[in-house]
Formats: C-alpha cells, structure tokens, sequence
C-alpha cells in the first residue's frame, strides 16, 4: 500500500508541540502530512477513533542475541515482539558472538537485520571483544552504521580508554554509551547489597558501584566535550549525580528501564532470578528518585535492556543465573501504568522518552511525526486493560517478573516505513 491515512485520533507528536485530534497521511513510506479532516480517496484508511496515534516508538538498548545466540532470541523474533510492543525501531548490544568490533562482524549484523519487521540499528563495542584493553576501529566501525560505542554489561574499568574514546567518538559525531559498574565492588553480580541479599545471604551489588562509574564518566564527559549516554540508571545517586551535570553543560543523556521504575529489591523474593538484572533492582529510595528524574527531564529515555534467556539458564538461581529479564512487550503498559496512571507524569512527557529523545540520542531518522520524515507510526488504545500471559509473547524468552499483572495502555498497531507490521484493531 502506497499511501494511508489515520483518521480521527488523537496524536500526540511531543517534537512539534502537537497533542489534540489531527489525522496522518502516509504517503509511499513518509509523513506526508498532519492536520484536521485530512482526506485522500485512493489511500487505506484507518478509523483511530479512541485511539492515540504517536511517533513510532524507539528502544535504544535491546538484545536480539544473533549472530551467536539463537537459541535466546533471533533477530526476526526479538523484531516481532518488539512491533508487538509498539516499537518501531530499536538498538542492538555489541555483545553478540562474535562481537560486533569489527567492520566485517557488523556488516554481518546488518545483513542478518535487512528482514525485520522494524528497524534494526547496533551500537558497535568500544573495546576489541569487549575485553576493556584496546579500543576499537572507531572511525571504520561508524562508517559501517555504528550509531555509537558501548561495551554495555563489561563495563570498560580504564578510565583512559573512556577518555580517548569520548575524544574519537565525539570527532564522529556519536555518545560513548556506557553500563556503570565498578567490577571492584561487584562481588557475586547477583541482586543490590541490602536487606533482601541479606535474607538470601547473597554478597550483592551495592549503589555505590554505579554511582563511581557514572561520576568518573561525567567528569570525562565534561573535560573532553564528548557525549556521554548512561545507561540503565538504578540509584538515587546516579539521576542526582546527572541532574547537577546537566546544570553544568555536561554533554549527557541517560536512560530508565521500566523494570527500575516498577519494581524495587522485594521483587526477588517472589520472582527468583527472573527479577535478576545488572544493575540490580534497587530501594524504593531510589525508585523514588528515578520517578522524580523522569518528571523533571534529568531522564531523556525509556530503554528496555532486553535480555532473553532460557528457562533452564534463569533456573540455575540468583547466584548463577544469568542478568536480565525481556521487555519489549511490556514496556509501554508499564510506563502507562506506573508512571502516568500511578505517578501522574504527563502523556507527552511519556512519548517524549519513548519517540523523539531516543532519535535525538542516536541521531537517527524518526522519532516524530514531521512531513519527510519516515512513516514509522504507533496507534494505541491508552485505557485498554490487558494482563501479562508470557506464553503469548512473541519473544522466544519468557524471563520477566511480571506474569498475571494487570497493565492499562497498549499498543494496538504499528507501522514502519509506511507498512502495517503489527495490528490488532
């Protein structure tokens, strides 16, 4: 289909300031246009009546395990949960096997994401198989479509090569992306050092492993100019650490997950290793303080980090488990239910994280509904009421704590490049 128009919903576009009831023209893969009683005859119409029609959603920190992982997640699979979820676009991890530190690995990468059901982008890994020794070909990896630098769960420990890399990365024009954990004080990597690990009798990973990493890279952010993107923020003392930097000019964006904004430490004691993460679910303290981050903008994203795994891995335990829990699915019911329903943050403050500070991070195409730009469009049904049944799922994984809850706000059909890849209107 060449051309299609939305008609009758409410789109919420936060990029040009547009939240009222506007129809969309897509015309042979762009916008084409929006605005009041919009009509084009030889278009396929979709009544979006009750419904809100955003720019596609944008998860900048996914893993889709191919090449080397297959038995997790495919790139085809971890694609169809993620249109299942609203998500339009998304950004693999460098942690694949082999490591995509080179221009033949990630040319590979790219040819395995050509057949996606959305746009499938990677970061490319900061230091030579991720080992924390040697820094990448940075300029050759860019020139192969690298969108940025990160060595992500491996946190690279030489504040040297971080320096250096911020120097090269922010010749290119791209952030040094970085998972902040100072391996000093990880101990068993298992959950956050506090009353629950107590319980368990785990070691655990305390705050302060964060909070060290994020302050030294702020202070090499501010010193060479460079762009420093953090990931994953778990501590109160990290989104206090950026809100000041900010305030400074450092040159930092972050991302939330929803996982670190809807659940604290006692989730383990009921989920097991599936509420497993790195960095690990921290206090309600420091849940409190990511919510007050995401209301007054030190937040720019909504990331979901992720992470198949099998049941048999999930099932070797907190200690010897492995991190991570899957999210594409669940994400946007989650940011509807805890932080607009339940905290009260505002719908475009919301899309704002999930549609244009994503592009604006990464500097990709999208992330708003703006005429030229590509027809990359989410339609959803905010008061819908559904519940979490994993077997449904479109992921191959079913790792998450969050079977049987109750979400309100989903994504009912998505469109990438102008084609309906997702519907259920």
């Amino acid at each position: 289909m060449d051309k299609i128009l939305i008609k009758n919903g409410r789109v919420i576009d936060p990029l040009n300031g547009i939240d009222g009831m506007r129809d969309v023209l897509i015309a042979h893969g762009v916008i084409e246009g929006v605005g009041e009683e919009l009509e084009c005859p030889e278009a396929v119409t979709i009544d979006a009546k009750g419904l809100t029609v955003t720019p596609g959603f944008i998860d900048i920190h996914v893993h889709f395990r191919e090449p080397g992982f297959e038995y997790k997640e495919t790139i085809a699979t971890g694609a169809k949960a993620a249109v299942a979820g609203g998500f339009t676009a998304v950004v693999c991890m460098a942690n694949t096997k082999p490591v995509l530190d080179n221009p033949e690995a990630f040319r590979e990468f790219r040819r395995l994401a050509q057949k996606a059901d959305c746009r499938v982008y990677a970061l490319a890994s900061t230091t030579k198989a991720m080992e924390g020794k040697e820094l990448t070909e940075f300029a050759a990896l860019h020139k192969e479509g690298a969108l940025g630098f990160t060595d992500d769960g491996s946190t690279v420990q030489s504040g040297r090569l971080v320096y250096e890399g911020l120097l090269l990365a922010r010749e290119l024009g791209v952030p040094v992306v970085e998972h902040c954990e100072d391996m000093n004080f990880m101990n068993d990597r298992s959950i956050n050092q506090g009353e629950v690990s107590l319980q368990l009798d785990c070691i655990g990973v305390p705050g302060i492993a964060e909070d060290l990493i994020v302050l030294r890279n702020l202070y090499l952010a501010e010193r060479t100019g460079g762009h420093m993107h953090i990931q994953h923020l778990s501590t109160k003392e990290s989104v206090r650490l950026i809100r000041e930097a900010k305030k400074r000019g450092v040159r930092v964006t972050c991302e939330v997950t929803p996982h670190h904004f809807s659940l604290t430490e006692s989730a383990v004691l009921k989920e097991g290793s599936n509420a497993k993460m790195s960095p690990p679910l921290r206090t309600q303290e420091d849940l409190d303080e990511i919510i007050r981050g995401i209301k007054d903008g030190t937040i720019d994203a909504i990331a979901t980090d992720h992470a198949p795994h099998t049941e048999e891995e999930k099932a070797k335990g907190i200690i010897a488990g492995p991190n991570g829990i899957i999210g594409v699915e669940t994400a946007f019911g989650l940011a509807m239910t805890e932080l607009h329903e339940k905290h009260g943050v505002e719908l475009a403050r919301i899309f704002e994280m999930l549609c244009a500070n994503p592009a604006s991070i990464l500097n990709l195409n999208g992330g708003s509904l703006t005429p030229g730009q590509p027809a990359d469009v989410t339609i959803s049904d905010l008061n819908k009421k559904w519940v979490v049944e994993k077997n449904k799922f479109f992921s191959k994984a079913r790792n998450m704590p969050y079977e049987g809850m109750q979400l309100k706000g989903k994504a009912v059909a998505t469109i990438v490049g102008g084609k309906i890849v997702y519907n259920e209107t």
